[in-house]
């Protein structure tokens, strides 16, 4: 059966809301002046009358939405979601696709913004009976400064939905993976995948990775996609807070979100992971689009359509669900400025302009710089689009090349000299296959980012995987000196195709340099 591992059933999925309440927070709540977010449009950390973490001199003001119920919105303050532009923009339409419970395609927010539709369980995909999928669609695409309702973060967002939640809630993995492969087919740029399964590297018989579902993943990234996850709640994990990140959000490329309470503190509900968390986003008291079906029955409410309308659990509603599609919104405003952006600039320029958590913002569990609660940060959509003015970070055309086999980038030609990027946190390993003769000399160096620890490995053919322990036994070289700079040689026992990995093996990331040569 397809994504079956050791005769097991196939993994599902879940998705990932409704989890703890602020009170299991893991931190103390600041003195209330200091948690109060001011408004859209501010920054919310002030000092002597100005953000703190932006100058004097380049202060401007912002566009501020008309939608009555964007004011109760903090996570637009929060997030810096407008403060880049002086007026709602006029930007090129970018794809986002939605891969969750459907959505309330007659809902006034959507109107014009659902380009493409898609069930892969059979029921129809524009109800939405659970609202999760309305919920965070209306997080990234609801219609700005239309006078109604609430507003979206990202201001060209057409919309790609595809219906993968069963009618008990539950997710089969290969229905996520053929949704994933059909957005990218309708031209996604990003795929939001607010859903997850436990991850747990200490017990296999709990562990759920699909190698279906990272095939897919693999398929969206080659092909320009920016794949945003949330890293789940601990509610769905043998407890909380879970150590571990789920998947899809602890595989690699993609953009793994945890959530934010309004304190600035970290909920217990979010899992931790020390690498696969890359960035954090307001996960607490969210207000959103809600299907009018779910907020019928309370008549008495006036904002019909809307989450402050609807069930008690959509009321201050919560989870790492709901932050993954702010930091989607981010990726595609981005994009809409800088078309030509691939995956890995995008996650790059979103986590290089987090602002830090820590002690000094509200999260005193959190350390100084990356930690495992909240990656790099808080995300921050004004400072990363600030940040399209300045260098843009390196491009890696070749990605994904994380395996052995169809994994691996293929290198023709007798001499090769080649550029790249790692990053520990999101990229550990890069593969190139090679073909040789039996006899052949290979020469192989690298030359890594400055003052990380990077290595070179040659496997034989017939290797699997570079996570396979069986294939361990087809490494035929590897460098053994620690630092950046590593060089080895090699003559082929047979002919066949060889692959050259070049991992990381200390914390960091950047371009390196690697040199390939055949005798």
């Amino acid at each position: 059966m397809m994504g079956c591992r050791h005769g097991r059933p196939r993994p599902a999925r879940s998705l990932l809301f409704g989890a703890a309440l602020a009170a299991l927070a893991l931190v103390l709540p600041l003195p209330a002046a200091a948690r109060d977010v001011v408004g859209v449009g501010s920054s919310g950390a002030v000092a002597n009358g100005w953000p703190a973490n932006e100058p004097r001199g380049t202060r401007r003001l912002s566009f501020q939405p008309n939608d009555p119920l964007a004011p109760e919105q903090w996570h637009l303050a929060a997030n810096h979601a407008f403060d880049y532009w002086p007026t709602l923009p006029l930007l090129p339409p970018v794809r986002v696709a939605v891969i969750d419970s459907g959505i309330d395609a007659g809902h006034p927010e959507f109107e014009g913004r659902i380009v493409a539709a898609r069930s892969f369980v059979g029921t129809s995909v524009r109800e939405d009976a659970t609202g999760h999928g309305t919920f965070v669609a209306g997080l990234i695409a609801a219609t700005i400064d239309n006078a109604e309702g609430v507003a979206g973060m990202a201001p060209s967002a057409d919309l790609l939905i595809a219906k993968v939640v069963r009618e008990d809630g539950s997710i089969d993995v290969e229905a996520e993976a053929r949704a994933i492969r059909w957005a990218v087919e309708e031209g996604a740029r990003v795929i939001n995948l607010s859903l997850g399964g436990v991850r747990d590297p200490r017990d296999a018989s709990l562990d759920t990775f699909s190698p279906l579902e990272a095939a897919a993943v693999a398929h969206a990234t080659r092909n320009g996609v920016v794949v945003v996850a949330a890293v789940g709640n601990g509610d769905a994990a043998p407890m909380q807070p879970w150590p571990y990140a789920s998947y899809p959000a602890a595989l690699p490329h993609v953009l793994g979100v945890s959530a934010l309470a309004r304190n600035g503190s970290s909920p217990a509900f979010s899992n931790r992971d020390r690498i696969y968390n890359d960035l954090a986003a307001p996960g607490q008291s969210l207000l959103s689009t809600l299907p009018r079906t779910l907020t019928a029955p309370f008549k008495e409410c006036a904002a019909q359509g809307y989450s402050s309308c609807g069930p008690e659990e959509y009321r201050e509603a919560e989870g790492t669900s709901f932050a993954a599609p702010q930091v989607s919104a981010a990726a595609a405003a981005l994009i809409a400025l800088r078309p030509a952006l691939r995956p890995e600039q995008v996650t790059a320029l979103l986590t290089g302009t987090a602002v830090d958590v820590n002690a000094g913002t509200g999260c005193r569990a959190c350390a100084l710089r990356r930690d495992a609660l909240t990656g790099w940060g808080r995300l921050d959509v004004a400072a990363a689009l600030r940040a399209l003015d300045g260098t843009l970070p390196p491009a890696d055309a070749r990605e994904p090349n994380d395996d052995l086999g169809v994994g691996a980038a293929p290198v023709w030609g007798e001499i090769q000299r080649l550029q790249a990027t790692l990053d520990f946190w999101d990229d550990q390993n890069d593969v190139y296959a090679i073909r040789l003769r039996k006899g052949q000399p290979v020469y192989v160096s690298v030359r890594g980012p400055a003052g990380i620890d990077t290595n070179l490995i040659v496997w034989r053919p017939g290797a699997r995987s570079i996570d396979d322990l069986a294939s361990l036994g087809r490494v035929v070289a590897q460098s053994a000196h620690p630092g950046a700079r590593e060089y080895l040689q090699y003559r082929a026992t047979r002919r066949g195709t060889y692959y050259v990995q070049v991992k990381l093996g200390s914390r960091g990331g950047g371009r390196y340099k690697l040199t390939i040569i055949k005798g």
